[in-house]
This record gives C-alpha cells, sequence and structure tokens, in this order.
C-alpha cells in the first residue's frame, strides 16, 4: 500500500464531508438552541477534548466568547483530574464534549463524572454516533462520513471544527446560510494552493516550523503545528502572534518557516510580526482575509464573517504537513508511536 494513501484522500475529501457537518448541525440546531433558553443563558460552556481535539476545544470556546456566551475550555485529563480547579459544584454548566472516536478514555471519563454529580447538559460532537460519548450526551452531534483510516486527524477535526463553528454562533437560523459555501471554499483553496503546500513541505531548506495564531486562531496554530509534529516529525511549534516576539524569535534563522494566522481584528500588528520575522530571515506564509505583500499569501474570502472562517486557515497547512512526512520518509496514515485512540485502564 502506497504510504500516505489513506491521509490523502481523507484532507481532499473534506469538501464533501464539510457539507455532511453542516447537514448534521442543521439536523439539531433546534434542539441545541433550545438548551441555551432564557433558563440556561448564563449557564457556563466547558469545552474539553484531548491532544487534536482539546486544540479545536480552544478554538470553540474563544468563538463561543465573541458570541456572548460565558465559555472556558481544558484539557479532559484536567476535569478528571482537578476537577476542583474546574467546577465550583454547586453551579450549573453547559459540558461539551470532542472526540474523534468517542471512546477517549480521559474524556468518557470526564463525561461519566459529570453527569454522576448532575451538574449540567452534555453535548457531544464526535465522528461515531454509536460510540460512548454519544449514548452520555443529551445531544450528539456525529458526523460519522468524517471518521478516519488514519491515526492523524485532518478531516475528522476540520468537520467537528465546522460543527462546533455553527455552535457557537448558530443561534440563528441565518448561521447555516453563511456556511454554506464552506465547502466550495474548501475546494477552492484545496485545488489553487495544493503545489505551494507541495514545496514547501518538500523545501529542504526548511527546518523548522513556527505556526502563530492568536484569539480563535491560536486553536489553528497549534493544530497545524501538531500535523507537522506528528505526521513528519519535524521541529514544529506554536505561539500566539504577539507573544512570538517575546523569547521564541531567537529560534528564527534562514531555516525557518514561519505560518502567520492572520485575524481580521488584528492584522496590522499580525503583518507587522511577520515582517520582523522576514527580517530575521525566515519564510513567511500568511493566510488571512487581508492582503499582504509577502511572497508566499493564501488569500481567504474577505466577505465571510470572522466566526465562520477559523477553519478554513487548516486544509492548505494540512497538505504541506502531508508532504513533508513523505519527504522525510515517514508514513502518515501511521505516525511514529501513535495510535488512533488512548485508552487507559488506571484512570
Amino acid at each position: 500500500m502506497e504510504r500516505g494513501q489513506h491521509t490523502y484522500s481523507e484532507i481532499m475529501s473534506q469538501p464533501e464531508v464539510w457539507q455532511s457537518a453542516l447537514e448534521t448541525y442543521a439536523q439539531l440546531s433546534e434542539p441545541y438552541q433550545k438548551l441555551w433558553s432564557e433558563k440556561n443563558k448564563g449557564v457556563q460552556a466547558i469545552v474539553t477534548g484531548c491532544g487534536s481535539t482539546h486544540y479545536l476545544s480552544m478554538t470553540g470556546a474563544r468563538l463561543m466568547r465573541q458570541s456572548g456566551f460565558d465559555a472556558s475550555s481544558y484539557p479532559a485529563s484536567e476535569l478528571l483530574l482537578y476537577p476542583d480547579s474546574v467546577y465550583h459544584f454547586d453551579d450549573e454548566y453547559m459540558l461539551i464534549a470532542v472526540s474523534r472516536s468517542g471512546t477517549t478514555t480521559e474524556t468518557v471519563r470526564a463525561i461519566e463524572r459529570f453527569k454522576a454529580k448532575r451538574q449540567g447538559h452534555i453535548v457531544t460532537v464526535t465522528c461515531d454516533s454509536t460510540s460512548p460519548l454519544a449514548e452520555l450526551a443529551d445531544i450528539v452531534f456525529a458526523i460519522d462520513d468524517a471518521q478516519e483510516e488514519s491515526v492523524a486527524q485532518t478531516r475528522s477535526f476540520s468537520s467537528m471544527a465546522v460543527v462546533l463553528q455553527q455552535m457557537a454562533h448558530g443561534t440563528d437560523d441565518d448561521s447555516i446560510t453563511e456556511s454554506s459555501r464552506l465547502p466550495s471554499i474548501c475546494q477552492s483553496l484545496l485545488d489553487t494552493h495544493h503545489d505551494l503546500a507541495k514545496s514547501l513541505g518538500e523545501n529542504p531548506q526548511i527546518k523548522k516550523f513556527f505556526f502563530l495564531g492568536s484569539n480563535a486562531l491560536y486553536g489553528i496554530a497549534c493544530e497545524a503545528m501538531l500535523k507537522m509534529k506528528e505526521m513528519s516529525l519535524s521541529y514544529s511549534e506554536a505561539f500566539h502572534m504577539m507573544e512570538f516576539r517575546h523569547g521564541p524569535m531567537s529560534m528564527v534563522s534562514d531555516d525557518s518557516l514561519v505560518v502567520g494566522l492572520i485575524s481580521p481584528q488584528s492584522a496590522k500588528h499580525d503583518i507587522q510580526v511577520l515582517k520582523e520575522m522576514q527580517d530575521m530571515g525566515a519564510t513567511i506564509l500568511s493566510i488571512g482575509q487581508d492582503t499582504t505583500d509577502f511572497e508566499h499569501h493564501i488569500a481567504l474570502p474577505d466577505d465571510l464573517p470572522s466566526w465562520n472562517t477559523p477553519i478554513l486557515y487548516l486544509p492548505v497547512l494540512q497538505l504541506m504537513g502531508y508532504y513533508r512526512s513523505l519527504f522525510n520518509g515517514q508514513n502518515p496514515d501511521n505516525p511514529h508511536n501513535l495510535t488512533a485512540v488512548i485508552s487507559l485502564d488506571n484512570i
């Protein structure tokens, strides 16, 4: 079997699977919106996951806060092992659990504990409608079409992100209409920038990869970092955009690729950081709705609301990680030392 054939197929199938994700949300939007009735309006939402889905929970929680919800994110292990630092046990919460398989031990155990203490409603976002997490939830957004053969998450992550974007802003019917373009935009990005992803991934001069993003884009930057690291075993780090100046930029040189996820709210400052890194010798890849004059730029549609764009920053970066993996002699379908699901017997 050819190395990486599953990963490549899963990355390139994202437009179709995103459509399934939008349909999944639409089917359950009414009961989900009812959870945020006047009675529950002040309830805090906690979004949780492990690994990639923890990074997704970070983005989801930030988008929810931007939409006026009281939301925060934690790794599921923190909810399980340190509940006193997360919950006030007399309060009610909305727990949103994100898991590709719906079987990750820390997440399942954390949700079981939450449910045993009757601390509020549980919403699960998963790619397996028959999983333990699905059975534990009051509402299940299950995108079964997004399940993968590969160990590393690509279309599963992005499809669940599409649902979380809707959950964060989807308290009105217009949000579904505004999102209907996402699959076609994803297809255009993959088609237009495929060669760029390949050339950067196979560039032998690049030894270090830095992914910078702020606000809701920080979780996406972390996921891009993880894809590069786990698939290709390359040096790869993620930082908040402005924080990169405070120490980490000491690592930048002419062997570095700095990928800037430019936020429309802070574009002027983000672009300035990238220009400084370019002056230090780094190759720059900018992604965003704002125009830049960097050699490598991925333009996102400037007529989409900012809450609807975070996942659009990722598909081309997944492709770059895939090509880097092959360039490094790795198999992105089965990354070194990794399995698709972490199962623990003693937690």
